[in-house]
């Protein structure tokens, strides 16, 4: 039974893990371990940043609706509950676009929400 020899699977395997860490600093991006090691740990970082990121969009689209809500003279739970009872179906993406780029159509909405409540 032949041999078999790995050198061409390991080189490969190397190889395109400091292709990964190219740009790191110092010996992260010219030594297989550490530079293994910094690939492993900048994708954890990588994959819990794409959580996050949902997270602080969500977040930064109701600051901008509440403060939209707060010129038309309601906050932002009552005005998502009229929204709801009125049966506007909006995400909160572009409700908060609408705040900043048409504060009059966001006005209107305002409108409808406080009329669905009362």
């Amino acid at each position: 039974m032949a041999r078999v020899k790995r050198a061409v699977i390991t080189r490969k395997r190397r190889k395109k893990v400091l292709k990964m860490a190219k740009g790191y600093f110092g010996a992260k991006s010219k030594l297989f371990r550490t530079a293994k090691q910094a690939v492993m740990k900048s994708g954890q970082y990588a994959y819990i940043g794409r959580k996050q990121k949902k997270r602080f969009f969500r977040r930064l689209w109701i600051s901008r609706i509440s403060a939209g809500c707060k010129i038309n003279n309601i906050n932002y739970s009552s005005f998502i509950n009229g929204l709801k009872k009125a049966n506007i179906n909006l995400n909160r993406k572009v409700m908060s676009e609408m705040a900043i780029e048409s504060p009059l159509a966001f006005k209107n909405l305002c409108e409808k929400a406080k009329k669905a409540i009362a």
